[in-house]
């Protein structure tokens, strides 16, 4: 969709007189730096030792880390489920689900169990949020995972509501192992690659370490303030 700048000329001319040059509004071109440290940490690390990274980081956060072979996926996520109080379940709309072989859990397994599984359609409009408010557990897949930080990043779309990963009391998120990166660097780039190849961007990108929190008052820290309370990550090692 295509909108319409007000006042872009105004707004420029007091940025550019506030430089003391001529306003600019192409020719820009990007730094070429001498140093770059942001590249350096992690920089000969291959994908065992960032998982490491990630284990560690994960007992800072507060959050349960898991690491399976993708046949073992299934017991994995119903053990860790369970663990957390089970259902109800929401879940994107999302065909890596089946390549994760979770298909009979989802609807044949957890079903019979009477675990409610809610998968997001986006034709249903609010009833999403409202299937995502009362489930127990969310559960995602995370596009890139920065192992510095132990980040998840999501991608929202039309399939893939933020509320998923928001409202639900935990969230588990899924990630292959293919996903792990060092840190924040290496995500925006990535990002910033598959724009710039044409990709339509995400309508929200999420940067997730963990359960929500918060350290604002007197720096003490406190869990569960605005969104999931308990937070997993399954590593499947083998994707």
């Amino acid at each position: 969709m295509n909108g319409t700048i007000q006042n872009r000329d105004a707004f420029l001319n007091k940025i550019a007189g506030r430089l003391g040059r001529e306003k600019r509004i192409s020719g820009a071109e990007r730094p070429k730096w001498s140093y770059n440290p942001q590249d350096s940490i992690f920089k000969e690390a291959d994908a065992d030792e960032l998982l490491e990274a990630l284990k560690t980081q994960c007992t800072k956060i507060h959050t349960d880390l898991l690491v399976t072979k993708a046949a073992n996926l299934p017991d994995t996520l119903k053990e860790i489920a369970a663990q957390y109080g089970g259902g109800p379940v929401v879940t994107w709309k999302d065909d890596r689900y089946r390549q994760f072989g979770l298909t009979q859990l989802f609807e044949e397994i957890w079903p019979k169990e009477n675990v409610e599984v809610y998968e997001w359609d986006y034709s249903a409009g609010e009833i999403n949020v409202d299937y995502a408010e009362k489930a127990n557990i969310g559960i995602t897949i995370s596009e890139i995972t920065l192992a510095e930080s132990g980040t998840a990043v999501l991608f929202s779309s039309r399939d893939h509501g933020r509320s998923v990963s928001f409202l639900p009391a935990a969230s588990i998120i899924l990630i292959p192992k293919s996903t792990l990166v060092p840190r924040m660097t290496q995500a925006a780039r990535i990002i910033r690659e598959r724009v710039s190849r044409g990709e339509l961007a995400p309508s929200c990108i999420n940067f997730i370490t963990g359960p929500s929190n918060s350290a604002d008052i007197e720096m003490n820290l406190v869990v569960g303030v605005h969104g999931p309370v308990k937070a997993a990550y399954i590593v499947i090692d083998d994707l």
